[in-house]
């Protein structure tokens, strides 16, 4: 005689789900946040320059790409080390910190700039 099925051994295909909207999510949100931050960066100006000159755009790019991925592994490792290490509480509020440092630089680099680009009267 067969036992009763409990459905305890079957994967839940909801799971499945929530993961691949979850891996979605992230995946989609920072492809965007780093695209709009690199581009007219510096970076951006670097390989246009880069390619301009050197007459070799593909190489540039293989270049740059590497670069790029390179120093996103850096962030992603140290995001990693600091996610264990520190509380979310403490990682929000230095996260918000590095932004409002990071806001108030480039306020005054811009401030800055404008002041040298006005001509005395």
């Amino acid at each position: 005689m067969a036992e009763p099925h409990t459905g305890k051994n079957e994967p839940d295909p909801s799971k499945d789900k929530d993961d691949q909207d979850g891996f979605i999510k992230v995946f989609v949100t920072t492809f965007a946040t780093v695209f709009l931050a690199e581009l007219g960066d510096k970076t951006q100006i670097a390989t246009l320059l880069l390619s301009a000159q050197s007459g070799k755009p593909y190489i540039v790019f293989a270049g740059a790409a590497l670069a790029l991925i390179c120093s996103s592994l850096v962030g992603v490792l140290i995001g990693r080390w600091l996610a264990k290490t520190l509380p979310p509480e403490r990682l929000e509020y230095m996260a918000g910190i590095l932004m409002l440092t990071l806001g108030i630089w480039l306020a005054i680099q811009a401030g800055q700039s404008l002041l040298q680009g006005v001509s005395p009267i």
